[in-house]
């Protein structure tokens, strides 16, 4: 819910301009309620405009999309540097911040003290069981360490 929070003000804006076009379609109920005229002019305004009104949907939708999906590392006030640990043990989770300089091979959970070794495949700890991949990983290194 809170992803979903600083985006719908730009879906519900997204709708509405999606919709905006279609008033003609809902132009014998505008007629009843507002009279045949107000009916007619709001048919042809949006008839004359509704590339413009597609095109403010496209973008209400992009930038919300935006917001729900790319911009997720935000919301969480985890930096690029920030992982959150989780023992595979005991379930405790920590944040830790990785080192630049050198892949972490061992962790050890401050709860049960398990010693945390990467999985295979995995150059280090923060890759097999953080929330965020380890540095090197991030830049785009596959054989990091």
């Amino acid at each position: 819910m809170s992803k979903l929070k600083g985006a719908s003000g730009w879906l519900a804006s997204g709708l509405l301009a999606f919709l905006a076009p279609f008033l003609c379609c809902i132009a014998p109920i505008l007629a009843l309620v507002f009279g045949a005229s107000a009916a007619a002019s709001a048919s042809t305004f949006t008839n004359r405009y509704r590339w413009l009104f597609f095109g403010l949907a496209a973008v209400s939708f992009g930038y919300a999309g935006w917001k729900l999906i790319y911009k997720k590392r935000q919301k969480t006030g985890l930096s690029n540097l920030q992982s959150l640990l989780t023992c595979p043990r005991c379930g405790h989770q920590k944040i830790e911040t990785m080192p630049t300089n050198a892949c972490q091979f061992f962790y050890e959970c401050e709860n049960c003290n398990a010693l945390l070794k990467p999985k295979p495949g995995d150059c280090c700890v923060f890759c097999s069981y953080g929330t965020v991949k380890c540095p090197p990983v991030q830049a785009g290194d596959k054989n990091c360490c």
